[in-house]
């Protein structure tokens, strides 16, 4: 076969321009690739053989690859896709790298998509984006001043349904407040109908009453922590509320020490007791039915702060228009309502103890007080690991100092009641609660200006205050 034929013949491309070696080989090597008809004319003439067809089929190519070139070199665009299929694309990450880059708030919005959408209003955007971490500093970084504007604008860019478009948020029913008042007070018109009926028994009646009295004062409590402003939402804004098994029986033991257990150590450390406790206060083991009437009688004080404080905390956290202005605005109201609650248990005190003819145990029974409104004010915003921790500590504390002065009677033992003798001789069995008490309550107390000074701890919840 010619030399002319050998390159006619079909194969495999083996790039992906017009021309290749073969055909550069093929219109004369250094041959400019335009005049590659003329010299192929040539080539034809000077055979002279006869090989027509093959010169003719040579030059119907050199006119496709002229063709190919064309578009090129005349101003076309040509994409890089047409030339080479296969080729990757670079363009695309990179555009997207871009669009990221100018449109920050959209990749904030992808990361948090679950919280937008479930939003109702930007006050929970900017709850939710408290919680995970998001500051007004982070926000500068997302060209917004604070976390608000930032949720603002998430909230207006998410798309909503029917079923979470924000609706005028409706008020309480009439019966809804007036319901849980009423129960907030049960527990104290139960504990003052038991404290008034036992001196009127005397032996087993008494053990009977004393028995009812206690069970339906559980009752009511219980009835009381369920609704209103001192009950533990079903959901709160990050999900189902946390349940902490435990955290209601260490309160139980702090109530039922603040009642026997000043009585039970005084005895102990004196070397009794030598009997049961009768239920009167100069018995030898006494019981101090005062303070764990006031206690009952301030679950109405506690509710109307828990809902002084947390429809204020709503009503600044509609009106401020940053994180920081939002807590420096609620920790005085935190303040202000924790101190109302305890000016309103030691008036409740010291009623209960003139009508009783009892001490008023101040110290030991405003801070259990304390120790326990604050505790439950942080369980119905949906923090219950500190105070379920608090709790149990401080019920460890108050029963290792009685076990070790029952312990101290062992032989060689004795070294372990010094430190509780000391501070009974020096004080007082009261010091021991005061002390423990104190502590807690404290230590509460910092905890709950740093965690309920949030906007996250006032999301809207599934419950009515």
């Amino acid at each position: 076969m010619s030399d002319l034929g050998e390159l006619d013949r079909p194969g495999t491309p083996t790039n992906p321009g017009a021309w290749d070696e073969r055909s550069g080989e093929w219109v004369g090597g250094d041959a400019d690739p335009g005049d590659g008809g003329a010299a192929l004319g040539d080539a034809s003439v000077r055979r002279g053989d006869g090989s027509t067809g093959h010169a003719r089929t040579g030059v119907d190519a050199a006119a496709a690859s002229r063709a190919a070139v064309t578009p090129a070199a005349s101003g076309t665009t040509t994409s890089a896709a047409s030339i080479s299929p296969t080729a990757p694309s670079s363009e695309a990450p990179a555009t997207r790298r871009r669009a990221t880059t100018a449109d920050p708030v959209k990749a904030l919005m992808h990361r948090h998509r679950d919280l937008c959408e479930r939003a109702v209003d930007p006050l929970e955007i900017a709850a939710g984006l408290e919680a995970h971490g998001v500051t007004d500093r982070t926000a500068t970084r997302f060209r917004h001043r604070d976390v608000f504007s930032l949720a603002e604008e998430m909230y207006a860019r998410a798309s909503h349904g029917e079923e979470t478009r924000p609706t005028p948020e409706a008020p309480p029913a009439p019966g809804a407040r007036a319901g849980w008042a009423l129960l907030a007070l049960l527990p104290g018109a139960l504990c003052a109908a038991t404290v008034i009926g036992l001196p009127f028994t005397h032996g087993r009646p008494r053990l009977v009453v004393a028995v009812v009295g206690v069970l339906a004062v559980a009752l009511g409590l219980r009835a009381a922590l369920a609704r209103g402003p001192l009950g533990v939402p079903d959901r709160t804004s990050s999900g189902p509320a946390p349940h902490t098994p435990g955290t209601g029986l260490w309160a139980c033991w702090l109530v039922a020490y603040a009642l026997f257990g000043d009585g039970l150590l005084n005895a102990a450390v004196g070397g009794g007791p030598d009997s049961l406790p009768t239920g009167a206060a100069d018995g030898p083991w006494p019981v101090a039915t005062a303070p764990v009437l006031a206690l009952t009688l301030a679950c109405a004080p506690a509710a109307w702060s828990a809902h002084l404080f947390t429809a204020r905390a709503r009503r600044r956290l509609t009106a401020s228009r940053g994180l920081a202005d939002f807590a420096a605005s609620v920790r005085p109201l935190l303040l202000g309502t924790f101190a109302l609650f305890l000016c309103a248990l030691a008036a409740l005190l010291a009623v209960c103890a003139t009508a009783l003819d009892q001490p008023a145990a101040y110290a030991q029974t405003l801070t259990l007080g304390a120790l326990l409104f604050l505790a439950r004010l942080l369980t119905t915003h949906g923090f219950t690991h500190a105070p379920a921790l608090v709790l149990t500590v401080t019920a460890t504390a108050e029963a290792a100092a009685l076990v070790t002065v029952f312990a101290a009677r062992l032989p060689g033992c004795g070294f372990l009641a010094t430190p509780v003798e000391a501070l009974v001789d020096a004080t007082g069995p009261g010091s021991v609660p005061a002390l423990a008490c104190a502590a807690a309550a404290l230590t509460l107390l910092v905890h709950t200006t740093r965690t309920l000074t949030r906007a996250s701890a006032h999301a809207p919840a599934d419950r009515p205050c």
